[in-house]
């Protein structure tokens, strides 16, 4: 009898310390998010064009969908003098309602879709949109990219046994500063540069610790990168590493290039270099992509 009285004390004494606090979280201005990276797969026709709006909300919350209007992409060749040689539109509109994904209007006249064929080294694209009387402005130039030479599964570890080694192997173009953005699937995502191999052909290894069973497919791609785009990427990698994929919750601090420009009359100045506080999150890219899959041994 008296370990059972010793027993029921301690659970009380337990259960009787168990209290609910209360975090008090700032309330923050929600923050737009534009997750523009455009994929040009150079054996389509089009550019599989979709850009998610999303916003930003408080900790523990998911980012909700949110609705922009005015949205165009306008894209050519630019000139030393600012202008354009010539010029192009894709006005978007959203899928479906509420679900903030934005794809060319197909209720225009004329097709609002992007031509493969259009999309060459040496395009620039500009992307605006207005969203709660604020007007955005992101400007990218085309990213062309090679080739994968080879995928194939390794039989390395990184940290415990259940590691996936995949080894990726391609060749670099010579004479020429080149960055790029390996996809590696499940929202796995790795920058490089050519500092090391430039005109060289290059492999490395990458390690999935997800525990990928034999019989799984993977699709790994590789995508152009501007030197902005890879900064940003590299960084984003570097910070969400271990919070589930890049585009899952992009970091505050983290700055891409879509700029708040509503009232300037000088789009030179569009980086908000005197308005450190006005931006929007994400950010938007144009890459060529070359793909291949693996399925898992």
């Amino acid at each position: 009898m008296k370990k059972i009285i010793i027993i029921i004390g301690v659970i009380f004494m337990f259960t009787s310390c168990e209290d609910v606090v209360d975090v008090d979280l700032p309330d923050t201005e929600p923050r737009l998010i534009v997750e523009g990276l455009l994929r040009v797969d150079k054996s389509q026709e089009f550019v599989d064009v979709r850009i998610t709006m999303r916003e930003t909300s408080n900790f523990f919350e998911d980012n909700p969908a949110t609705q922009v209007e005015s949205p165009v992409i306008t894209y050519g060749v630019p000139t030393r003098d600012g202008l354009f040689e010539w010029l192009a539109f894709s006005n978007l509109t959203e899928e479906t309602p509420g679900s903030g994904i934005y794809v060319p209007d197909l209720s225009f006249t004329s097709d609002q879709r992007i031509r493969t064929a259009q999309v060459e080294p040496g395009v620039s694209f500009i992307l605006q949109l207005n969203h709660k009387g604020r007007r955005y402005y992101a400007r990218t130039d085309y990213a062309p990219t090679v080739p994968i030479d080879n995928l194939e599964q390794g039989d390395g570890t990184l940290f415990n046994e259940d590691d996936t080694e995949v080894v990726v192997t391609f060749t670099d173009t010579p004479e020429q500063d080149d960055y790029y953005v390996f996809d590696f699937d499940f929202g796995n995502f790795q920058a490089v540069d050519d500092q090391f191999f430039q005109g060289q052909q290059f492999r490395f290894s990458y390690f999935y610790d997800d525990n990928l069973q034999a019989g799984n497919d993977i699709s790994v791609s590789i995508l152009g990168a501007t030197e902005d785009f890879y900064n940003y990427m590299d960084l984003l990698v570097e910070q969400t590493e271990n919070n589930g994929g890049v585009f899952e919750t992009p970091v505050a601090t983290v700055r891409g290039n879509v700029f708040d420009i509503t009232g300037l009359d000088n789009i030179n100045i569009f980086d908000n270099v005197e308005r450190p506080n006005d931006y929007a999150l994400g950010y938007f890219a144009v890459a060529q992509e070359f793909e291949r899959s693996l399925t898992i041994e």
